[in-house]
């Protein structure tokens, strides 16, 4: 499965020409079955590295671009009436789909933002009191500028807790965005892309991930930090058990990216920040407005439990 995984790589990478370790995040959550919140300033490629994705895996994709008047049925369909049958007709939302790329997500309403909770965690949604399983694979990639932009809301716990990963792009180097200038990758290359996933491929992948053994001592450490987070002095919550699924989770999908069939101490590691930023919280007297506390705190934690040899 590793050249599978090399041609997806090579196929976003051919698109956005940023950061690279961002590909391989977004990539790792698409092998993990969790879904993706990519949060930075405007302008960087957030929307064109979600695309890119979409475009090379051969699912249906949509792409909704929420706004602050958006209602939640916008997104979860509506049931019309219908004369003819004298019964009311469902018609499916744009949440009906494999790859939904959620872009702005925190511009919506939190009313609207709170109707992806249930499909996120479920894979279903529920309409008038009738519950609609979703098509495997499903996946979420939400964009995100940060939240002390004028006319966005910041999301709640819980549904920062549905991602899988939080992650950042990052202003690209000079030699990128130079390519970037000169490509116009977005308007040139994007439409051509062609997919290099099949469905089938996709769930493959997921149903290998799930097989990945993770060693007992393994499991240890992963409980280990997340109690190493809850007693920090400056984190006013730490990981929780959901949590440190998710952390076992993405280290499954990372092994498979590695080609292996089980896991070690840095495919736990390389996820922490990714995985687990999102997850905790940093006292106020410790916030010292950079947005980079939580990620400090986490690697402080860290730092005192040892990894198993």
């Amino acid at each position: 499965m590793v050249d599978v995984i090399q041609r997806l790589r090579a196929s976003v990478a051919s698109v956005y020409l940023g950061n690279a370790n961002a590909v391989d995040r977004l990539i790792c959550c698409l092998i993990a079955g969790g879904h993706t919140l990519i949060e930075d300033v405007p302008g960087v490629g957030k929307t064109v590295l979600a695309m890119a994705l979409a475009r090379s895996v051969d699912c249906d994709f949509t792409r909704l671009q929420l706004t602050p008047d958006l209602l939640p049925s916008d997104l979860l369909g509506v049931s019309i009436f219908d004369r003819d049958t004298s019964d009311f007709d469902f018609k499916k939302g744009p949440i009906f789909t494999n790859v939904l790329l959620a872009d702005e997500v925190n511009r919506a309403s939190p009313r609207t933002q709170s109707a992806l909770l249930e499909a996120m965690n479920e894979a279903s949604v529920s309409v008038d009191g009738v519950t609609r399983a979703l098509e495997q694979p499903f996946m979420v990639i939400a964009t995100q500028n940060p939240h002390d932009f004028e006319g966005a809301y910041a999301l709640p716990e819980n549904q920062l807790d549905r991602f899988l990963m939080r992650i950042g792009v990052g202003y690209p180097d000079a030699e990128a965005e130079a390519d970037v200038l000169l490509r116009r990758p977005a308007t040139t290359t994007l439409p051509d892309v062609e997919p290099v996933l099949s469905r089938d491929e996709v769930i493959a992948l997921r149903e290998q991930a799930q097989r990945v053994h993770v060693e007992r001592s393994l499991v240890e450490y992963i409980v280990a930090l997340a109690a190493a987070t809850r007693e920090h002095e400056e984190l006013r919550f730490g990981l929780s058990p959901r949590g440190g699924l998710a952390l076992a989770q993405a280290a499954r999908a990372t092994a498979v990216m590695a080609g292996r069939d089980y896991c070690i101490p840095e495919d736990i590691l390389s996820n922490l920040l990714a995985v687990c930023s999102h997850r905790v919280a940093v006292k106020q007297q410790y916030e010292n407005g950079d947005g980079k506390s939580a990620e400090r705190a986490l690697e402080h934690a860290a730092s005192r439990v040892a990894s198993p040899v």
